[in-house]
């Protein structure tokens, strides 16, 4: 009976919580006390700044292709592999193309005869002036279809235009490719690196360009990477809503890849930063509605939780800022705060064996 008439207690509590109406605190006999972990509320100083996840990769991105259709001969590259600018990348087969080369030089070669015998004639008055404007033509012609062809010829070969790794082999030898079709992607290391992130629209707005930012890698735990803003989207991607914003980052002689998962810290230009500000774990928090919210404080002379409204500013990381309504060195509740009331007794535990339940 004496259960029963507890959980029903309980039960009201609760419910006079949820609709606003608080009980009188009392304290619950210690055998009854609630096991809960706490932590202190700390006084840091803060650093106004956007924190987001990215990808990092080369700021220029090539697409390789043959200028003419045509069975590829070999690739000599693999995805991954670095190159340096003007190595041979991927070749053609030139039968075709020597051919054309030929055919158009042969047409050259006959447009000049007949235009050098339509002269001859007309000098001897035979042929008219016409006659040989025409075979002028058909001489300037057929040298610009040669110039094409040799041009054509000059790209059967893919070379890197530039130092950096290829990031994707899109062909293989003994394939057949039309012209233009992109058979290699190339990342230019010539011209950096970047992570790119997206941000909501009231961080967006928050950035500028020039801002400082601080990447980690987890290829690269412990180590910080200096970058800044080099570029923010003006318009946002129709499918996720974001805004694009592109950080520069020095490698520093780490071996970067395409594709590493960035965490990026960008410091806000003309903020208020390093103030002091109050700081207790998010997960303290009971009950939040736009800035106001609850928090349960431990009264460690009773041994009983408290309950208190305190207002919250932004999130840093895993503790979120506490405006007003708490002193730094006060205990908040973490852990079982969700099942207590105002002035129930509860017993602070540590270990991992005495986690609330």
């Amino acid at each position: 009976m004496r259960s029963r008439a507890l959980v029903a207690s309980l039960g009201a509590a609760l419910l006079l919580a949820a609709c606003g109406d608080a009980p009188a605190p009392e304290t619950a006999p210690k055998s009854e006390a609630a096991p809960v972990r706490t932590a202190p509320a700390e006084s840091v100083q803060v650093t106004d700044a956007v924190r987001a996840v990215g990808v990092l990769t080369p700021r220029d991105e090539l697409r390789l292709s043959f200028k003419v259709g045509g069975v590829i001969e070999t690739m000599a590259v693999e995805a991954g592999d670095s190159v340096r600018a003007g190595q041979t990348l991927a070749v053609l087969k030139r039968a075709e193309v020597d051919a054309a080369v030929s055919q158009a030089t042969e047409g050259v070669e006959k447009a000049r005869r007949d235009l050098e015998r339509a002269r001859q004639l007309r000098a001897d008055e035979v042929a008219t002036q016409e006659q040989v404007e025409d075979l002028t033509t058909a001489y300037n012609v057929a040298r610009a279809n040669l110039q094409a062809a040799q041009f054509n010829a000059r790209f059967a070969r893919i070379e890197a235009p530039s130092d950096g790794v290829v990031l994707q082999r899109l062909a293989r030898a003994s394939e057949l490719v039309q012209g233009g079709q992109p058979v290699l992607v190339l990342g230019s290391t010539d011209s950096g690196w970047i992570v790119r992130v997206g941000l909501a629209d009231r961080d967006a707005v928050r950035v500028n360009l020039g801002d400082a930012a601080v990447i980690a890698f987890d290829a690269f735990p412990g180590r910080p990477f200096e970058g800044r803003v080099t570029r923010i989207g003006s318009s946002a991607d129709p499918f996720t809503g974001t805004f694009e914003v592109e950080i520069e980052v020095a490698p520093g002689g780490a071996r970067f890849a395409r594709g590493l998962v960035a965490k990026v810290e960008i410091a806000l230009q003309g903020a208020a930063n390093g103030a002091a500000q109050t700081l207790v774990p998010v997960t303290a928090l009971v009950e939040a509605n736009g800035p106001a919210a609850t928090v349960y404080v431990l009264d460690a002379a009773e041994g009983v939780a408290r309950r208190r409204q305190v207002t919250v500013g932004p999130i840093v990381g895993e503790r979120v800022v506490i405006v007003a309504g708490l002193e730094p060195g006060e205990q908040v509740v973490t852990d079982g705060a969700a099942w207590l009331t105002d002035g129930r007794a509860v017993r602070v535990v540590g270990g991992p064996a005495d986690a609330p339940g």
